[in-house]
């Protein structure tokens, strides 16, 4: 385990609930592509690798698909196991999967990859589970065109808070771009695809607030007041985006790659 790995575990430990509430609200949106990119029919077996609370595992067993899901962490497995009880839903964290080679038609992992400290290991392992034949698809954060990914540290960095050396930025980072994502997968379409993204903009504020995600580790290692400070200027930054209705609309865009064997 690298420590990128260790701080994962301790980021979102716990964290199911909260991830569940607000931003897998988000992410959804690619879990019907994700599937579509891989092209699984009925009675395929496909392996779900961060499964989180089982969205992309329950639309897969509604396609017919036969589905065994993995998260790292325990509370994410719970989720899954009681959203998508029809599942073989496991803990497990990439890159070791105790799982046989070359078990399953088709993998995939939604906003997986950023999340472990060796992608390209990662990688090999599921090339190591897939069937001859078989296709992968993951999904990334294409982050510079994702503003509601990046308001709340745009609102650190115009209150003038540094970002906290103790939150790590993912050794991905540098492959969430269409050509180092393609490089990844080797001999991969990789495919851009935006939306907006409408919700309350205090829920939004929610999920960091409450501790979850890397935005919202930042926020625990400060203190009241300055939390108080960054929620002002976010307030400022998201009414940017309001909707007639007193919600917002944030830009949201990610990257499918898809590869086969």
């Amino acid at each position: 385990m690298t420590d990128f790995d260790a701080y994962e575990r301790v980021l979102w430990a716990g964290k199911a609930a909260g991830y569940e509430r607000v931003f897998m609200q988000l992410s959804r949106r690619m879990v019907e592509p994700l599937l579509d990119a891989v092209g699984a029919a009925a009675g395929a077996a496909l392996l779900d690798v961060g499964t989180g609370p089982g969205p992309v595992a329950e639309a897969a067993l509604a396609r017919g698909l036969t589905v065994t899901a993995v998260d790292a962490e325990p509370s994410m497995a719970e989720a899954a196991a009681r959203n998508v009880p029809h599942a073989d839903v496991r803990v497990a964290a990439l890159p070791d999967l105790d799982l046989p080679d070359r078990n399953f038609d088709a993998i995939v992992g939604n906003f997986v990859i950023q999340h472990v400290g060796d992608p390209h290991k990662s990688l090999a392992t599921l090339h190591r589970l897939l069937r001859v034949g078989g296709r992968i698809a993951l999904t990334c954060w294409h982050m510079p065109h994702s503003t509601g990914n990046t308001l709340v540290r745009s609102a650190m960095t115009q209150a003038g808070v540094g970002w906290p050396a103790d939150v790590p930025a993912s050794p991905f980072v540098e492959l969430a771009e269409p050509a180092p994502f393609a490089a990844l997968l080797s001999g991969v379409e990789v495919t851009e695809h935006s939306w907006l993204h409408t919700v309350d903009p205090d829920v939004w504020w929610s999920g960091p607030a409450s501790g979850v995600g890397p935005n919202g580790m930042a926020l625990s290692l400060l203190d009241a007041a300055t939390v108080a400070e960054i929620k002002t200027v976010y307030d400022s930054l998201v009414s940017e985006y309001a909707t007639a209705d007193g919600m917002v609309a944030l830009p949201a865009c990610a990257l499918l790659a898809t590869a086969s064997r």
